[in-house]
């Protein structure tokens, strides 16, 4: 879809739903609280505890950030998962919106490609909010990056120093999105940008609170971009990954020597014991959490 295709589409949905919300057969939104069940780690003398607690979030004071879901990838590998993933995906988003739930897609470095839309003119306008703790500034891969904070976080549990492409014939490091993949829908109310403080903006305009993460790739730009995990986290919001909607670059031939999938399952328990903890997309839709066809470990 040329860029031009691409803003047609998006003003004629707003005028549509503009026109429907004008209508008596508008059905309000689902306003009733998410009940969350959050996961989270602990450490006490050297064991990890695993704990669960049910939260509800308003669905009004919640945002969540759809990070890196690009329309393609140096890696073959990681751009066919991305594509499995976009469909669902795109119904948890279909649903939490109909709550309520503010969406922000957060393709980096490919924003300019929606420079007409009204969802980038809505994060390039939102008024400017102070943050309460200064933004990251140091750049990588396009963006302003948060890196790892050692006073805080241990490292990584899996060795993503090859980029972690496990394809069978290693695929060239490169910069082949241009777009979000487009099997996940930019609604009117939605908002696009890859920058911080307009992230910040957005949410303070809106009064949110609550901020759920997902997309890819977690070992990388879910912990690390202005918008994501270490970022929503230092700036004191209530942060949770989506951990059925996520992916990792990993290599399994890299130590610890476990499947691609096991690998991001590490991750995942990382995240929930040095930062945030984890739910899945059911605690939105009702519909079982999604799993990667590649994926034929049994169990949970």
């Amino acid at each position: 879809m040329s860029r031009t295709t691409l803003v047609a589409a998006l003003t004629c949905t707003v005028a549509v739903a503009s026109a429907l919300a004008q209508g008596t057969g508008t059905r309000p939104a689902d306003d009733r609280p998410f009940q969350l069940h959050l996961r989270s780690r602990t450490r006490d003398r050297g064991k990890i505890a695993v704990t669960e607690a049910l939260a509800r979030w308003e669905p009004r004071k919640s945002a969540i950030i759809v990070c890196d879901m690009w329309d393609d990838h140096w890696c073959k590998s990681a751009a066919r998962r991305v594509a499995e993933l976009a469909g669902p995906l795109n119904a948890t988003l279909k649903a939490a919106r109909q709550r309520g739930v503010f969406i922000i897609h957060a393709p980096s470095t490919t924003t300019a490609f929606y420079k007409d839309t009204p969802q980038r003119r809505r994060a390039q306008q939102a008024p400017y909010a102070p943050t309460p703790v200064p933004l990251a500034t140091s750049p990588r891969w396009g963006t302003a990056w948060c890196w790892p904070d050692g006073c805080r976080e241990g490292v990584l549990p899996i060795d993503d120093s090859d980029m972690g492409c496990d394809c069978a014939e290693k695929c060239e490091v490169r910069s082949p999105w241009t777009r979000q993949i487009a099997g996940i829908e930019i609604a009117e109310p939605d908002a696009i940008t890859d920058d911080g403080q307009e992230v910040w903006n957005l949410l303070a305009a809106r009064g949110i609170e609550n901020v759920m993460i997902c997309g890819v790739h977690l070992n990388m730009c879910v912990l690390g971009r202005p918008f994501a995990i270490r970022q929503m986290t230092a700036l004191g919001k209530r942060v949770a990954l989506i951990r059925d909607l996520t992916d990792t670059m990993y290599n399994h031939e890299r130590p610890p020597g476990v499947s691609h999938f096991a690998g991001t399952d590490l991750v995942v328990e990382h995240v929930e014991l040095y930062w945030c903890p984890t739910f899945t997309s059911t605690d939105i839709t009702g519909a079982p959490p999604f799993r990667f066809r590649g994926d034929q470990r049994t169990g949970d």
